[in-house]
């Protein structure tokens, strides 16, 4: 470590509640000086939304030091938080930066990573903005990382020299997120959710094989827009073919709207320094309010299991806290009161191992991460389902079709227990 980066890493001493910035963005080279320098520190919260790279501050020896409270359960942290070395909070990422902001959650030190200084002084955060300004507002000590690699990006993430206190340069190709092939199951899913887009729809989709499906099966729509959460590579070729353009949105029409993306360098030099693109905050885009005022709001997102009455469970399995609520609820409300706008669940009939995602209740300490009043469309590899206006025994009914084939006479026979009556 050199001297200047061991003297600022000295702002972090005891009793202090650290900021990480997250997904590609995650400013690794500070998070690993911070630990090297543990023995130092002690009775140290860190929090962050999703994070990439290894988490050192989750691992021995220095677990001991550092206590993890985030708002988002990454593979690099899952395993700390459930063996009971760290805490989950549970909160729509619209409303994270609130925490900060009503000081329920003061940040002593926020670590960040961003481009250089232009000619004008301003740097970029890249490619997340998400609830990282809110927290580089709120935050007594500013660090950052000044990584040539960062993608200047237009939007809100633009932060004066004068609001970092502290800056190291050090220059590394930021974290890059490959998709692996779809499967059969996640090309069958794709397509019938690709079926729901209309044209001249506004998407909101994640990372993954499905989303990638979907958005493969688009080639031929016309008009669409982009207002998320988060994006990736897969909606390049549209762009590039012109049936992304934003034309009949309402809110940022033409522009490419997101609080944070991750894919390759083909999406960050794509980022970079275009006008087409609108990087916001979270209180922004995942905003029910704002989501809404763009038409055939089209929100895709996943599940763990759904039991038969619509209840979705999308972050736990079980008592196990896999991921997080994120802004699933965001989007499902903002995509259901958007007019024609369509909220749709997507998941394989069943797991890896055989075992139904359609149940009849959701397992023990499972989270419901959108309720059955707010679900609409599910779509699995065997269809899609829309339980808007269903009863509850409609609704058994309509998923169970929608179940794998080896499991519906069991899901039959569970409902029947429940509502004691045969469809």
């Amino acid at each position: 470590m050199s001297n200047k980066l061991a003297e600022i890493i000295k702002n972090i001493t005891r009793d202090q509640r650290i900021f990480i910035q997250g997904a590609a963005m995650t400013p690794k080279f500070l998070v690993d000086a911070m630990c090297q320098d543990y023995k130092r520190m002690s009775n140290i919260e860190i929090i962050h939304l999703h994070t990439e790279g290894e988490a050192l501050y989750t691992q021995d020896p220095y677990r001991d030091t550092f206590h993890i409270n985030s708002f988002f359960v990454g593979g690099n942290v899952r395993n700390c938080i459930n063996l009971g070395f760290g805490g989950y909070i549970p909160i729509f990422l619209s409303e994270v930066h609130l925490l900060f902001q009503r000081n329920k959650l003061p940040i002593d030190v926020a670590l960040i990573q961003v481009s250089p200084p232009d000619k004008h002084g301003y740097c970029s955060l890249g490619s997340s903005v998400d609830v990282t300004l809110a927290a580089i507002e709120s935050a007594k000590v500013v660090i950052a990382q000044i990584n040539e690699n960062v993608p200047r990006t237009h939007g809100d993430g633009i932060i004066h020299i004068s609001q970092i206190n502290y800056s190291v340069y050090h220059n590394h190709p930021i974290y890059q997120a490959t998709t692996k092939s779809a499967t059969v199951i996640e090309e069958q899913i794709g397509k019938h959710v690709a079926s729901l887009v209309e044209d001249g729809a506004t998407l909101q989709m994640g990372i993954g094989g499905i989303p990638n499906v979907v958005l493969a099966n688009l080639t031929n729509h016309k008009d669409l827009g982009i207002h998320t959460e988060m994006f990736s590579d897969g909606i390049l070729p549209l762009i590039k073919s012109g049936v992304i353009n934003g034309k009949y949105k309402k809110l940022k029409p033409g522009k490419i709207v997101s609080c944070f993306a991750m894919g390759t360098q083909e999406l960050y030099d794509f980022m970079d320094d275009n006008p087409s693109v609108h990087m916001k905050e979270a209180s922004y885009t995942n905003n029910t309010g704002l989501i809404r005022m763009n038409p055939k709001v089209t929100a895709i997102n996943s599940a763990i299991e759904i039991d038969l009455t619509g209840q979705i469970c999308a972050d736990t399995i079980g008592q196990y806290q896999y991921s997080g609520v994120g802004g699933q609820m965001d989007f499902i409300r903002g995509a259901s009161l958007s007019e024609g706008g369509k909220a749709i669940i997507a998941l394989p009939s069943i797991t890896k191992s055989g075992v139904s995602k359609i149940v009849p209740f959701l397992k023990e300490g499972a989270g419901v991460t959108t309720t059955r009043a707010h679900v609409h469309y599910i779509a699995t590899e065997y269809g899609v389902v829309d339980l808007f206006g269903l009863n509850l025994k409609q609704r058994a009914n309509a998923l169970i079709s929608i179940a794998h084939p080896d499991h519906r006479e069991a899901l039959d026979r569970a409902a029947f227990e429940r509502f004691n009556e045969k469809f």
